[in-house]
Order: C-alpha cells, then structure tokens, then sequence
C-alpha cells in the first residue's frame, strides 16, 4: 500500500504517482529505488529524469503522471492505513482476512518502523499460535 506522508514530504504524494505509473510499465520497484535513493531531488523534472534513466516509455508515463492516474488509488490507501491505524512507514499491519469478505482486513497488530525479522517471526507465530488454540469463551 502507499502511504505518502505530505505533511514532512511535500512532494510524497507525487512520488507515489511515479512509482505506480513505472509500475504501469513493470518497474515499480526500479522506480521505488530511484525516489528512495533521492528523496530530496521529487520535483517533477526531477521525477522525469529518473524515468528516463529507466528507459521508460516517455509519452505513457507523463500521460500517466499528468492525468493523475493512480492517485484515486493512493487516497484509498492512505485512508485504508488510517482507519486501521497506520500513520508511520514503514508500517505493518498483521492481522486475519475477514472470512466472509476476504478483501477486508481486520489488523491486530502493527509493527511501526523497520524491524528485525524476529519481530515479524514472533508476531505472525503469536498470531498463528492464537488460531490453533484459541483461549476458551465463556458458555453462552
């Protein structure tokens, strides 16, 4: 999911664009990588130069940019990771697909910031161990 924070990034959202209109032309992450590697150079001439260092479709990808494609997309997102609490990246959300509507997730916990891979293993074990043997409730 993207979750561009504009309020310390004032080009994030913009960037989000970029990287979804690479990925329209599989390479989401190569662009992903370009806008990390420089995140105080996301003005749009800026952005461009990076397409082309991806020898990327030119004419698609400023149509793409300019018509604000994705960005219907990216405000979904952003309000997905904000209801389920999520105001930081990198964040994770962990949690169960809800049975009946296996689009929805209900999140039970969040893992802020970059983690070791023991703090994803002891929180997807937890989790997992919780549905194998999940704690008696009382009779009703």
């Amino acid at each position: 999911m993207d979750l561009p924070l504009e309020s310390i990034h004032k080009q994030a959202f913009k960037a989000a664009e970029t990287a979804a209109c690479a990925g329209d032309q599989g390479q989401y992450w190569e662009m992903h990588d370009q806008l990390f590697a420089n995140q105080k150079a996301l003005a749009p001439e800026q952005l461009r130069t990076y397409a082309e260092a991806l020898q990327l479709d030119l004419g698609e990808f400023d149509s793409c940019l300019e018509s604000n494609k994705h960005a219907q997309a990216i405000r979904r997102d952003i309000a997905t990771a904000r209801a389920a609490g999520l105001t930081s990246t990198p964040s994770f959300g962990v949690g169960f697909t809800d049975p009946k509507n296996p689009n929805k997730v209900k999140v039970v916990r969040t893992l802020r910031g970059a983690q070791p891979f023991s703090a994803f293993k002891s929180t997807l074990d937890g989790l997992l161990s919780q549905v194998k043997n999940p704690p008696p409730t009382a009779p009703q």
